[in-house]
């Protein structure tokens, strides 16, 4: 049991590692997108650190984390394989399924902005960045809860929550455009 804790340990050290890139690239994605309205030298200069940054992040510390953490994942299923039938387990699969299917669309995203091709605008990213943060509440609930029976509540807490945090960007927003104006 003792070597589970480690293991368990470890899975929550890189799941904790793996947000924070998930976290900070779509950061990066917003100030390239807006790196993109400044005027020459100044838009080549930040646009060219904001891609060596982009790559640090994104190969050093997103994949590794993403990928350590999927395998310290499997080694405490492979203890306690039984969760595998739990429901609230599943429903937390069907959340981590998503966060794998987000963490693709930033590597695509990832993948135009080393080429400077800018598909997106600031506030789309912006708006984006909560992808992650919902997913997490989902995954940390589930798991701490472990009820599935009362993930439809969770789910509309979920939808709540990111309805506020869309008005606290809309707010946001007008507050900053206020603000420039």
């Amino acid at each position: 049991m003792e070597l589970y804790n480690y293991i368990k340990s470890l899975h929550l050290i890189f799941v904790v590692t793996w947000f924070a890139g998930l976290f900070y690239i779509v950061r990066l994605f917003v100030y390239h997108a807006e790196a993109k309205q400044k005027s020459q030298p100044e838009q080549d200069i930040l646009i060219k650190q904001y891609q060596l940054m982009q790559y640090r992040l994104w190969y050093i510390i997103t994949w590794p984390s993403a990928i350590l953490a999927s395998l310290f994942a499997f080694w405490m299923l492979y203890f306690k394989y039984g969760l595998i039938y739990a429901d609230y387990f599943q429903v937390k699969l069907c959340f981590v399924f998503l966060l794998y299917l987000y963490h693709l669309k930033c590597h695509q995203i990832f993948k135009q902005l080393q080429k400077n091709e800018v598909k997106h605008s600031g506030n789309f990213f912006r708006i984006w960045n909560e992808g992650a943060t919902i997913i997490l509440f989902a995954v940390v609930f589930l798991i701490i809860v472990r009820d599935a029976i009362n993930w439809i509540f969770g789910v509309v807490g979920i939808l709540t929550f990111s309805i506020l945090l869309m008005l606290g960007f809309k707010l946001y927003k007008k507050i900053r455009e206020k603000n420039n104006s």
